[in-house]
């Protein structure tokens, strides 16, 4: 095992930050350009990145999200938005028409980019000694949280990320059995037995769920939808055949 795996093995999600320090540029800037190094489709790199400094604006951003108090404490809060703004400046340069309404996929093309983007930047910061914790309440008032980012027409909010030093130690969770997620030739359905064992597994690491089972919490997490409204907040940003 090298370096790097061991370094992705070891991820943790770090729920409480140092206030009141200051990430150097050169080291954001350097998180910034590995999040840039990621693939993505067509090379398209259908993202932005708008990083939050500002304590204020980090306070209100915490608050959009569901008052998660972690955003106020870190660093810096990443915001990863779905791009397909500059999609639309490139078709006008050309003189060739912007095909977006309607088309679901654009969804699962930036969401991957943004995935590939956003895990490029956790490494990069994990590997300088800072925590990170991806947010995706970001999405959860999509349309406020556009007006707070000033964002345009086809650009929307898919997820965030804390950075910043820790101030509490935080443990490796276990994750599910390779053999329950990993198949070859083709997909394996009985997963069941598997799924049994890692809730006994996981029980003693999920404190802030209540010491519930991986399962439990999954079933109850999606008995009813998690953020309401939307489909229409997405078709209002342009996608889905929105504007």
């Amino acid at each position: 095992m090298n370096d790097t795996i061991k370094l992705l093995r070891n991820h943790r999600s770090f729920r409480k930050y140092k206030k009141g320090i200051e990430i150097p540029e050169e080291q954001l800037d350097a998180i910034i350009r590995a999040a840039q190094a990621a693939p993505s489709w067509i090379n398209g790199q259908h993202y932005s990145i708008i990083a939050i400094k500002d304590q204020e604006r980090k306070n209100k951003m915490a608050e959009l999200c569901g008052n998660q108090p972690y955003i106020a404490e870190c660093s810096v809060f990443l915001c990863f938005v779905a791009d397909f703004h500059r999609v639309k400046v490139a078709s006008e340069m050309h003189g060739k028409s912007f095909q977006i309404a309607g088309e679901a996929d654009l969804l699962m093309v930036a969401a991957t980019d943004i995935g590939l983007c956003m895990q490029n930047a956790l490494t990069a910061a994990e590997s300088l000694d800072y925590g990170t914790i991806c947010i995706g309440g970001l999405r959860r008032n999509i349309t406020a949280t556009s007006e707070f980012l000033d964002l345009p027409e086809f650009v929307m909010p898919v997820v965030g990320l804390c950075v910043g030093v820790p101030d509490v130690e935080a443990p490796v969770k276990p994750r599910i059995p390779k053999e329950a997620v990993y198949f070859e030739e083709t997909y394996q359905t009985d997963v069941k037995p598997l799924l049994e064992t890692y809730d006994q597994e996981i029980i003693p690491f999920s404190k802030r769920e209540g010491f519930v089972s991986y399962t439990e919490r999954l079933a109850k997490f999606y008995d009813k939808p998690y953020y309401s409204n939307l489909t229409e907040q997405i078709k209002e940003r342009g996608f889905l055949g929105g504007k």
